[in-house]
């Protein structure tokens, strides 16, 4: 039987997600998911996303080799007990970072990986503040098309980085994946690191 060329199927269509695993030097497998990203009430910030990553990694091992090893991740942010999304339209995403502009937010950053008889989880909560935004830089990074498919209609690793005044917490997780985090799972479900010789490409992530 031919080896395998990837060590770890990832559940998620992310290309922030991907380069990242790239980064530590992953060998992977994507696999697209469908899982309902719903909030559900009385449901906390952490729970929520925790849920998610879960639900994407236990989705992605009943659909592929039962063998490998799933990773799922969900990012989110959250101020004042609100859950940002993903912004689809203009209007929201200028909203939301209006909302954020001048304030400090939390963001969440689950992992989870699942195989046939465990999974594991673990979660990064970093602190992000922005500066005060006009409404027309936000209109203008809008433009951009940068916010779309972002947590919090921003992208740190991205033009959004203008936006940041201090990060305190996991920078990666904030991209989207927390590299010690997932580490951490890595080593428990014996998933090698530096096998992929791909130079890091976060810093071009867009």
């Amino acid at each position: 039987m031919a080896s395998r060329n990837f060590d770890i199927i990832l559940a998620s269509a992310s290309v922030r997600r991907a380069k990242i695993l790239r980064q530590m030097g992953v060998r992977y497998q994507i696999a697209q998911n469908t899982v309902d990203e719903r909030y559900t009430r009385n449901e906390s910030p952490q729970d929520y996303v925790l849920r998610l990553a879960r639900e994407k990694a236990q989705q992605g091992l009943s659909i592929m080799d039962p063998d490998m090893p799933v990773l799922g991740a969900d990012t989110i942010v959250n101020l004042d007990r609100k859950i940002f999304g993903k912004p689809k339209t203009l209007k929201e995403a200028t909203t939301m970072l209006g909302e954020l502009s001048g304030r400090k937010h939390f963001v969440y950053s689950a992992v989870a990986i699942a195989n046939r008889t465990a999974i594991e989880q673990r979660l990064a909560i970093s602190e992000v503040t922005f500066r005060d935004l006009d409404y027309k830089e936000r209109l203008d990074y809008c433009n951009t098309g940068e916010p779309f498919g972002k947590a919090g209609g921003y992208a740190i690793q991205g033009l959004g980085a203008i936006f940041v005044k201090h990060v305190s917490g996991s920078y990666s997780g904030v991209v989207g994946l927390p590299i010690y985090q997932t580490y951490e799972l890595l080593k428990i479900f014996r998933v090698p690191v530096w096998k992929n010789k791909e130079k890091s490409l976060l810093s071009r992530d867009s």
